[in-house]
């Protein structure tokens, strides 16, 4: 017996296995990538699938980790940004977006040894991104409210649609024409059509506020995590009427859909990730992982089947990437 209470805290403290809770298990913790001398807040992260590369928007450190995927190590370093908040990885051009809030600007990186290509000046707080390889365009949320278009060829923005203020998340399906947009100091979710170039609809919610993150599913529907009070919302796509609102963890700032699964994961800096699972009565949460105080940006990436985790530097403990494979 005292082997096994040994065995299992070594394993407690490496942070590999299972992890089990009130709910089903949701992960198993594969691995947590030590990121080095990075403090304070960590945003949005992106990925190079071809070279198995994730790009780590290091705010705080006003820099850009680079994790090689394969060696589970950061091989590089980009300085010298400003806050840097979204990162896009544009495969055709093999070209890197970073979106820096500090100075709005938006800086280039060439794919294969990350040397800085120039750099877009939007004016301030450029955020999110998002890479619509259907029409080789980079879309960029920005300022006190707009989406920019940039051309992947040339790098040069040619579109802007207005909105009512700061764009957080913003997705874009598939299929059709639309852009939904979480716009929180508006009180809305903003439905946009890329090709009128204006938005389009307005989606109120008078009970919830501070929608940060976004997701689609494949079932038509848009869901947003709102922080006050913290609720995973359900809305249908074509109408925008909602359909489900669940309770979930708190300080979201990043949402993803495994349609492998049929699941959402809602990371939150609560400290906690919630697991939600589809089934033909809606969604129900089914799963809750224990991770660090203030660790809510991630990265689902479906092609490798693997949550990425971004952990804030603790008195402790250093920043870290942790791998987390989801439990079948």
């Amino acid at each position: 017996m005292q082997r096994f209470i040994l065995v299992s805290l070594a394993l407690w403290l490496l942070g590999v296995g299972n992890v089990r809770g009130a709910d089903s298990s949701p992960f198993v913790i594969e691995a947590k990538i030590m990121l080095g001398q990075v403090q304070g807040r960590i945003d949005h992260l992106g990925v190079d699938l071809g070279r198995q590369r994730l790009y780590v928007a290091e705010l705080g450190n006003d820099s850009v980790g680079v994790v090689d995927l394969k060696a589970r190590r950061v091989i590089q370093t980009l300085r010298g940004l400003k806050e840097p908040q979204g990162i896009g990885y544009e495969p055709l051009t093999d070209t890197l977006y970073v979106a820096n809030a500090r100075d709005g600007s938006v800086r280039f990186f060439k794919g294969e040894d990350l040397a800085p290509l120039g750099s877009l000046d939007l004016g301030e707080d450029a955020d999110n991104v998002r890479i619509d390889e259907s029409t080789h365009r980079v879309w960029v949320g920005y300022g006190s409210g707009a989406l920019a278009a940039i051309d992947a060829n040339n790098r040069r923005k040619i579109a802007d649609i207005p909105l009512q203020a700061h764009p957080e998340s913003f997705r874009l399906p598939s299929t059709g024409p639309e852009i939904y947009v979480n716009v929180p100091d508006a009180g809305e979710i903003a439905v946009v059509d890329r090709n009128a170039g204006k938005q389009v609809a307005s989606w109120k919610n008078s009970d919830a506020s501070s929608n940060f993150p976004l997701a689609l599913d494949d079932n038509g529907q848009v869901l947003a995590v709102f922080r006050r009070p913290a609720r995973l919302a359900v809305f249908r796509a074509r109408d925008g009427q909602r359909v489900q609102s669940l309770e979930t963890c708190g300080d979201s700032d990043d949402l993803f859909v495994d349609a492998k699964r049929q699941r959402v994961y809602v990371t939150c800096g609560e400290g906690v990730i919630d697991v939600f699972s589809r089934d033909t009565a809606g969604y129900h949460r089914t799963g809750r992982l224990t991770t660090s105080s203030g660790a809510r940006t991630s990265l689902f990436v479906p092609e490798l089947d693997r949550l990425y985790l971004a952990v804030r530097a603790r008195s402790s403990t250093p920043a870290a990437i942790w791998v987390l494979r989801p439990e079948s």
